[in-house]
């Protein structure tokens, strides 16, 4: 008689490296770490068959912090290493990490195709509208008027929205959390590591040093209830600490507005429910104007659609049953071949 032996459930312990956690005293990252490590054994992946990647910046050094595989590649590419692992070995979870600065300026190109193609990944970017490895120049997320040591009177760029650039590419699963709003970044991780398909997940990350505060306006808990809107599948957009506000489409037209109950008539019948399979009305979520608006958090949009590698290994496997497993050299030998 064979005795079954049950897997040792996993622990945070489990995807915690020996090495020092080197950040600045405060940082957002600690936070953001801190709730991964506690959420990822919940998703039943081992160690071993995980993989995080990550370019260059203050939230690249992630991967030492993990005992998984890991690389620290080279700044910007980190989407372009990433799907080459997953394309290359779809049995493991490959996450990847990067900021603003990094994803979204040297690797804005990796990136969107990253998104469009749909590649099975989980991807983190760190969004502190700042520079910070690099001591605090101006990034593509600041806001319009920056000052900052390399823009001395003032950015004048508009800056990117990164989760409206996600669903523009047409990312399938695309959320917002917030570094020390540990059950709205651990719900939102939990979704995006059972997502097939590129997970895009935008964290409001506090820079203590080079851009102390940049969120607090809606971020801070005393303000938090009323200036955020949590979006949840099938749950009518109410916010506010009496949930006495919501979002509804202003009749006759195609926006949002803001509605108070109990104002006008106004009820939780007339309050818009969310629905997280409607890219257009993600893109509206995505794009409301603060602080006319509460920021919106937790799951803006997510669908299933076949993954990159998914649709690589099927045209290998057609490939080999239409020619037969072919050796090295009668590759190079099949097709147009010609002598030199």
């Amino acid at each position: 008689m064979n005795d079954v032996v049950q897997p040792t459930p996993l622990t945070r312990k489990d995807f915690s490296s020996d090495q020092d956690v080197r950040w600045c005293p405060g940082c957002g990252d600690y936070s953001i770490l801190a709730n991964v490590q506690r959420v990822l054994p919940e998703l039943g992946v081992r160690p071993e068959n995980m993989v995080w990647v990550s370019g260059i910046g203050c939230s690249s050094r992630f991967p030492y912090y993990m005992s998984t595989y890991g690389f620290h590649t080279i700044h910007g590419r980190a989407p372009a290493i990433a799907t080459g692992i997953r394309a290359a070995n779809p049995d493991l979870s490959v996450w990847l990490v990067t900021g603003d600065g990094d994803g979204l300026s040297i690797g804005g190109n990796h990136l969107m195709h990253c998104l469009r193609r749909n590649v099975d990944l989980r991807m983190l970017l760190f969004n502190n509208r700042i520079y910070g490895l690099t001591k605090g120049q101006y990034s593509p997320t600041s806001e319009a008027g920056k000052v900052t040591k390399s823009t001395p009177d003032g950015s004048t760029d508009y800056p990117i929205d990164p989760a409206s650039l996600a669903l523009g590419c047409g990312s399938s699963f695309v959320a917002r959390a917030i570094d020390v709003d540990a059950d709205l970044l651990g719900a939102v991780l939990r979704r995006a590591g059972k997502h097939h398909g590129s997970a895009f997940v935008e964290i409001y990350q506090n820079c203590v040093v080079f851009n102390d505060g940049a969120f607090d306006a809606f971020t801070a808990p005393e303000v938090r209830p009323e200036r955020t809107i949590r979006c949840e599948h099938g749950k009518p957009l109410l916010f506010g600490k009496e949930k006495n506000r919501g979002l509804r489409i202003r009749p006759g037209t195609l926006e949002l507005e803001v509605i108070e109950l109990g104002k006008d008539g106004m009820t939780e019948a007339d309050v818009l429910v969310h629905d997280e399979t409607n890219a257009p009305l993600a893109m509206l979520l995505a794009h409301m104007p603060f602080p006319e608006f509460p920021v919106a958090t937790g799951v803006l949009h997510a669908v299933e659609r076949q993954t990159y590698d998914a649709a690589l290994a099927a045209q290998h496997e057609a490939a080999a049953a239409k020619s037969g497993k072919l050796s090295l050299q009668q590759l190079f030998e099949t097709g147009e071949t010609w002598t030199v």
